[in-house]
């Protein structure tokens, strides 16, 4: 078998034992998006199998949704918490930067994601980003506590860093890569595959209502899922998605009047 190596030598402890717990969680869910094979792993690299990629087709696309949808549905021991085979914290972001994540188990998804994603990571960002924007945030992290986005979904089993970059077409349909994977919200996926564009996201979306129907408004919610990462790439990457960042929190509090 052909295979590739991630490698890190200054990587966390636990970093690539985690993302092999995570793809092999993932892949667990039964008629779920495929994952890609974990062969090995150590303290400084994670070897996966190879995938061979093609184009992306329409087809392949409404059926990665399909699949999605069925992954989510396979659920989570509670909202934040992380793959089975893992004991610990987790983290989000690159290869050669990845951020801590909380993977503490909530009851309700406002709690989780107001305390365990956005105050943390509001926190790194915080002189990064203008007054206007910061006190947008705050507002959001306030309706979220006050359970004002909950609803009755279960925690469903997300891969929680779903841009398009972590989803491989392959010839077999997507392959998904590089999880931070965890409970949360189901939409929280659909919106990270907005955030930086998808081919043939319709279709997606179109593939993953044929098995399960999205909450009225989600789309007026997409802002909402969107804040934690984009508040990580104000704290890798610099300001210059400050901007953005005040955009999506001020779209969230759009959702809730």
């Amino acid at each position: 078998m052909s295979t590739f190596v991630k490698r890190n030598p200054r990587a966390p402890i636990g970093f690539f034992a985690c993302e092999a717990a995570g793809l092999q969680w993932l892949s667990a869910a039964v008629g779920g998006v495929p994952c890609a094979e974990v062969i090995d792993h150590d303290d400084t690299r994670l070897t996966l199998g190879r995938l061979d990629t093609v184009r992306p087709e329409r087809a392949a696309a409404h059926e990665f949704g399909r699949r999605l949808a069925r992954t989510h549905a396979t659920g989570a021991d509670a909202f934040g918490a992380g793959p089975a085979g893992w004991a610990g914290d987790g983290f989000f972001g690159p290869l050669h930067h990845p951020l801590p994540m909380s993977l503490a188990g909530y009851d309700t998804w406002g709690m989780f994601y107001a305390r365990a994603r956005l105050s943390p990571m509001a926190a790194r960002a915080a002189d990064r980003l203008s007054a206007e924007t910061r006190d947008a945030v705050d507002a959001v992290i306030a309706h979220c506590e006050a359970g004002r986005f909950d609803d009755d979904d279960p925690p469903a089993r997300l891969h929680g860093d779903l841009w398009s970059g972590n989803v491989m077409w392959t010839p077999a349909g997507v392959v998904l890569i590089d999880p931070a994977a965890q409970g949360g919200h189901r939409e929280t996926d659909l919106a990270m595959l907005a955030l930086f564009g998808c081919p043939h996201l319709d279709a997606v979306v179109d593939g993953y209502e044929s098995q399960h129907r999205l909450r009225d408004g989600w789309r007026n919610r997409v802002g909402l899922h969107q804040l934690y990462p984009l508040l990580a790439h104000v704290v890798l990457f610099g300001g210059s998605y400050s901007s953005q960042t005040g955009a999506a929190a001020r779209s969230a509090l759009e959702a809730v009047r």
